[in-house]
């Protein structure tokens, strides 16, 4: 009877605790999804605060493409003007005719297999006039520019280098300079040497074009002057030119080479102003001005090839100088914009 009783009561606490264990399941069960529920939206709320930076997803770059030699550069300009100089230098070698012989017997004739760009009211083989005029008109342009570029290095050192009372009357005094116009200026100084030439042409263009240079000069030798390889210079007796030769001039050079080429251009382009103006070279002077003053009277004949073709000619050169110029001065500007 006793051990019927014992199962009989332990049967029955196995039941309810079986229960109890339920209950405590159940809750724990509500509990833990009530906490799941309550993590899924505090994990939403964070996402909406917060960004997850780390690892994330990047498209592949490109690699960069490598520039061409040629891209960027005036290659095409660089040709043309090496050609036409070429031909101008070489202008002995593929002139077909003398071009000073006047051939009356064939004057005004248009381009043909004998005369390849036609001849002009006086009967002058057009096609050897170009080759034989460019090479005066060039000499004219370079060598205009090497003296007013001589005289623009000499000037704007010496005011860069004098006292701030000498350098202010020398800028004033180029100031004024650049303020009349050149033409006139050139005009001037023609009349008074005299009848014109080749020499004289490029000396009095190359004596009126170097304020410009001068002032560039000037600004950069008052940067260096007080440079240490400058003062050591001076102390160990160097003169002015010894110092200007050997230590301001190859810190300025780059900023003056667009110049210097621009001068080019337009000492061609005032060489052939005057000659049109009939005041520059005489019209026995070959020169692509001395060409294009013969327009009148191609005007009146309709002879259109006397004045295109050197026009071409003279527009083409004076581009190609262009286009170098701008070259060369982005380049320095490049240089400049990199301190």
């Amino acid at each position: 009877m006793i051990t019927e009783r014992l199962i009989m009561r332990m049967e029955t606490e196995q039941r309810c605790g079986s229960n109890a264990v339920q209950k405590r399941y159940g809750i724990v069960e509500i509990n833990s999804m009530e906490t799941g529920a309550g993590k899924q939206e505090s994990a939403e709320r964070m996402d909406h605060r917060f960004e997850i930076v780390g690892i994330r997803l990047t498209t592949q770059a490109e690699p960069a493409r490598r520039r061409k030699w040629y891209e960027g550069r005036p290659v095409f300009a660089a040709v043309l003007l090496s050609v036409i100089i070429c031909g101008c230098l070489g202008c002995d070698l593929i002139m077909t005719k003398d071009p000073a012989f006047l051939d009356l017997e064939n004057y005004n004739v248009s381009p043909c297999g004998e005369f390849l760009f036609g001849t002009d009211t006086m009967g002058r083989d057009i096609f050897s006039m170009i080759w034989y005029g460019g090479r005066v008109s060039l000499f004219i342009g370079i060598a205009a520019t090497l003296l007013s570029t001589s005289a623009a290095i000499v000037f704007g050192a010496a005011s860069g280098c004098a006292p701030d009372w000498a350098d202010g009357l020398m800028m004033r005094m180029t100031e004024i300079l650049l303020s009349v116009p050149g033409l006139l200026v050139v005009i001037l100084l023609q009349a008074v040497l005299g009848k014109a030439n080749v020499v004289s042409i490029s000396f009095v263009i190359g004596i009126t074009g170097w304020m410009g240079i001068a002032k560039v000069v000037r600004s950069e030798v008052r940067q260096i002057r007080n440079s240490e390889y400058v003062i050591a210079s001076r102390c160990m007796g160097g003169g002015f030119f010894h110092i200007l030769w050997k230590h301001l001039t190859p810190n300025f050079i780059s900023s003056i080479m667009f110049m210097a080429v621009m001068n080019i251009r337009s000492a061609i382009v005032a060489e052939s102003t005057l000659s049109f103006m009939g005041i520059g070279l005489p019209v026995d002077e070959i020169t692509w001005g001395s060409m294009l003053s013969l327009s009148e009277q191609a005007l009146l004949t309709n002879s259109w090839w006397i004045i295109l073709i050197p026009g071409l000619f003279l527009i083409a050169t004076l581009v190609c100088i262009t286009s170098l110029g701008n070259y060369l001065r982005a380049g320095v500007n490049r240089g400049e914009s990199n301190f």
